[in-house]
């Protein structure tokens, strides 16, 4: 902001509240934003055919990294950000990022195309979680300080504790029918289109083994 604008707004009585600011940039841009990077993978992985190739095991480590997120997501928004709160976002990102590693590695060795396109959309799905901490951190930075510490001289340090401001049940609502919209359906329909794939993969070798056999003894 420019000493301009500053003065602009001084002049006028608006003040602004870079806390406030960054709560509803956090509720309101980036969590839904996380949403349309996660639909547009499932729509690559959809298109390059996955349950063909990589199969059930790709489509678990995705299941595993919407829980590494969605757990912290969820504490996040009915609990206070206390060292407790900090430690399992921090983990939960740190994992994410090692999981989303597991996760190239497997379609790569299971001959899926990983196309540029969904390269890009992975860029912006693990740096969600880092950018989320790095918001959390500047607007508690007392409680960074604190877990430094070892949460020492705070008995609330290690525990959960309910928010003193809840957010509205409209919105919690509204979240949780994204992320069933977003993300819980469409990853459950890829888990089960790998599934019924890998049925009828074991089925046709078990009756090509079959057949063979046949075969053998005449």
């Amino acid at each position: 902001m420019s000493r301009d604008q500053a003065a602009e707004i001084r002049a006028t009585g608006v003040s602004v509240d870079v806390g406030d600011v960054t709560i509803r940039y956090l509720l309101y841009g980036l969590l839904p934003g996380w949403f349309v990077p996660g639909l547009a993978d499932w729509v690559m992985h959809r298109r390059t055919r996955i349950e063909d190739t990589a199969g059930t095991k790709e489509s678990l480590i995705h299941s595993l990294m919407m829980a590494e997120v969605g757990i912290p997501i969820a504490l996040t928004l009915r609990y206070e950000v206390n060292p407790l709160l900090l430690t399992v976002q921090s983990a939960g990102a740190a994992v994410h990022e090692a999981t989303a590693l597991w996760d190239v590695r497997t379609a790569v060795r299971s001959d899926r195309e990983v196309k540029p396109l969904e390269q890009h959309i992975h860029s912006f799905l693990e740096s969600l979680p880092f950018g989320a901490l790095a918001s959390m951190m500047c607007l508690h930075a007392d409680q960074v300080k604190a877990l430094l510490r070892g949460g020492r001289g705070d008995p609330d340090a290690w525990r959960l504790v309910r928010r003193r401001r809840p957010l509205s049940r409209t919105y919690l609502a509204g979240i949780a029918a994204a992320i069933g919209t977003c993300v819980v359906l469409p990853y459950a329909e890829e888990l089960l289109r790998c599934r019924r794939a890998a049925r009828r993969k074991t089925k046709r070798a078990r009756s090509d083994e079959a057949h063979w056999r046949a075969e053998k003894g005449r």
